[in-house]
């Protein structure tokens, strides 16, 4: 039989001025969780869903992904209803890295493994390290695709940016696994805190350095010498044989807290559980902690069963019903402009186009913005072989309910300049002033204001 020893250890950072990130270890459960949402309770998010998590640290009974995943959901569905208390709660959330150890009579050892964020965890095995969990981050996207390296992911500049986390939110799925381990094994889970700004090489060669203890000392120091501009958290595991677990009774002890975990766990008066003054930022808190000091969002009352078969969390948006609302109107004003768009294309109009009389489709009126008309044919009908009354109609834009009605008017405007050209202004319809009622005295000569007219012309479509 193998035993899990396990430590933890955080710290706030030079450039915080509290810690949201939250650590759990015990001789069967490891748990980190980074809170984020600034002002909007990160902390409290991550101490939330740790001590909603830690309620597996019982002896595994049946499917413990399942288990796991159940207790990842209750989690979410913790952080909506305190949104829902309280709104100004809205944008917290965390990351999650949690993982429960199984001790097997004649098989491997085991470790079930639930993962949600961009904390890490690391496997160090015989000298070897690697990452056992994948980032849900936007810069992982594309070095998945092969659209940049890893090395060009540290210093992206949306290396922040997360894809999934628990905030309450609907459809948070975990990644879901298990690894088999063997005496010797290390695994580390460390928040962003510390892998965003230490070498993968240096932090495998700090785990395997001394003690456990002695690693995660070692890890936070080079974290902060970097320097991290986070908060820096590790909780780490060995996979021990029962023969050495007593070799080292700090590895031993009983379940530690770090972080904000702790930080709200702790009684009002600021003494620790056992009567001495409480640890700084980067203390862990031995004690089983049972959440009936400060922590108003603890759920004592959830047991393994229901975390297990906890149903998956509900969308509690109080903003889905607006903006359903606004959807529905912004449908119905999409599809009225689109219905009234699609009326002026039905329409055609004749007009003046470089000299010659045109066929336009649409109405000749714009909006800023958007072009109502274009044009759908030029003529070879000179606008100067009409009277100058007709050019006047054309430039203005002589309307046609369709295009053989614009058709229709370009051949009456044809036939009358070929009549025009034939038999001169001695047709009254040719007449500068087009057809008149009466003959004007002799002694008062018609002028044409042939500069009135030009100014017209030059108002045509090009």
């Amino acid at each position: 039989m193998t035993t899990l020893r396990c430590t933890a250890f955080s710290d706030v950072g030079p450039n915080r001025k509290n810690n949201q990130d939250s650590g759990y270890a015990s001789s069967r459960l490891l748990v980190l969780a980074d809170g984020m949402g600034g002002q909007a309770a990160g902390d409290l998010a991550s101490s939330v869903v740790i001590q909603t998590v830690r309620r597996l640290d019982t002896p595994p009974n049946g499917n413990v992904l399942e288990s796991l995943a159940g207790a990842i959901h209750r989690a979410n569905d913790r952080l909506s209803e305190m949104v829902e208390q309280d709104p100004s709660l809205e944008g917290m959330g965390t990351t999650l890295i949690a993982m429960v150890f199984e001790a097997a009579d004649g098989g491997p050892d085991r470790l079930s493994i639930a993962h949600v964020g961009d904390s890490r965890a690391y496997l160090l095995r015989a000298g070897e390290f690697s990452q056992l969990t994948t980032d849900h981050t936007f810069v992982q996207s594309l070095v998945d695709e092969g659209r940049i390296t890893a090395d060009e992911a540290r210093t992206h500049p949306h290396r922040s940016l997360i894809l999934r986390a628990l905030q309450g939110g609907h459809g948070v799925e975990p990644d879901l696994f298990t690894l088999d381990v063997q005496p010797g094994d290390r695994v580390l889970l460390c928040s962003d805190g510390l892998s965003d700004y230490v070498e993968q090489t240096a932090i495998g060669r700090a785990l395997g350095d001394g003690t456990i203890e002695m690693a995660a000392t070692e890890l936070v120091r080079l974290a902060l010498e970097a320097p991290t501009t986070d908060n820096v958290t590790c909780v780490i595991g060995e996979i021990a044989d029962d023969a050495g677990a007593g070799d080292d009774p700090a590895s031993a002890a009983q379940p530690l807290l770090v972080g904000s975990a702790a930080e709200q766990a702790r009684p009002p008066t600021g003494q620790s559980a056992n009567g001495a003054a409480g640890s700084g930022p980067a203390g862990g808190r031995a004690g089983d902690d049972d959440g009936d000091g400060d922590d108003d969002y603890a759920d004592d009352d959830v047991d393994l069963e229901e975390l297990r078969y906890a149903p998956r969390s509900r969308r509690r948006n109080r903003f889905l019903l607006p903006l359903l609302a606004l959807i529905v109107v912004l449908a119905v004003v999409g599809f009225g402009l689109r219905w009234a768009y699609d009326w002026t294309q039905s329409k055609y109009f004749v007009t003046e186009s470089d000299g010659v009389v045109a066929i336009y489709q649409g109405i000749p009126q714009d909006i800023p913005g958007v072009q109502l008309s274009g044009l759908h044919e030029a003529t070879d009908l000179p606008l100067n072989d009409l009277p100058d009354y007709r050019q006047e109609q054309v430039v203005e834009g002589i309307a046609a309910d369709d295009l053989d009605g614009a058709q229709r008017t370009v051949a009456q405007l044809r036939s009358l300049a070929r009549d025009c050209r034939a038999g001169g202004k001695a047709d009254p319809a040719c007449a500068d002033s087009g057809p008149q009622t009466s003959t004007p005295s002799p002694s008062t000569p018609t002028t044409t204001d042939t500069s009135g007219r030009s100014e017209r012309r030059s108002g045509g479509r090009r």
